[in-house]
């Protein structure tokens, strides 16, 4: 999973170590000097994770925390040297998400960015998966179907035959392709399913499936669908 993440460290060595191996995972990384950089930057490009230093100049490290978990869901994984029961309470009561003492490898750290960034990614809006034909729009990752905004109920069959002829519209596939690519190599089932899928899909979606827009039928071949105002 890769993410950006803001690194607030004032020791210049500590965060070069931090960036190169967060790097290395494949994240983009920007450097905040001290706290009021720190809450600038993080402002101005809303991380997917602050790894934050609590001794920071000019505002540290917890006032950073407390002012920003007031503006954003950003995940913040706190480094102190302190390390008392009640510094690490504080800090978590403020609105960290994990917590580190120093002094700390940097396995250790990325361990954490890991489980953090798993835990927290489903706090981030994910970006839109949907494929669309015309009016015709599918979301694998929703599992949704619409057309003209109006929401199609469908099987998992009917889905996944949906999904395949979306995902290359205007090619023609033979009823074994299709087969194959939504049932596996399952000698056992008839090429007939897909027939099925398509009459009730057409039902689903068309304005009239006597006069298919989307699923059209290639004499002689198999199915393809085609965009309604390509059709």
């Amino acid at each position: 999973m890769c993410a950006r993440v803001l690194v607030a460290e004032d020791d210049e060595k500590q965060a070069e170590v931090l960036r190169l191996y967060l790097e290395s995972e494949g994240h983009t990384v920007v450097l905040a000097p001290d706290g009021r950089a720190a809450l600038d930057e993080a402002r101005r490009d809303r991380p997917d994770l602050l790894v934050l230093d609590v001794m920071m100049p000019k505002v540290d490290g917890l006032d950073v925390c407390r002012i920003l978990r007031q503006e954003s869901d950003v995940a913040v994984l706190m480094l102190t040297a302190r390390a008392t029961e009640d510094d690490l309470l504080l800090g978590l009561d403020l609105g960290a998400d994990d917590y580190l003492t120093k002094p700390y490898s940097p396995r250790e750290l990325m361990a954490r960015v890991r489980t953090l960034l798993r835990r927290t990614a489903p706090r981030r809006e994910p970006p839109d998966s949907a494929l669309r034909a015309g009016l015709l729009r599918l979301d694998p990752v929703r599992h949704e179907v619409s057309v003209g905004g109006r929401p199609v109920d469908t099987t998992p069959g009917e889905f996944q035959l949906l999904e395949t002829l979306i995902r290359q519209p205007g090619r023609v596939f033979t009823r074994r392709q299709l087969l194959e690519l939504t049932r596996g190599d399952d000698r056992f089932v008839s090429t007939r399913i897909i027939d099925v899928h398509v009459l009730n899909l057409r039902k689903k979606l068309e304005p009239d499936p006597q006069k298919p827009v989307y699923l059209r039928t290639v004499f002689g071949v198999g199915y393809k669908l085609t965009p309604e105002d390509a059709a």
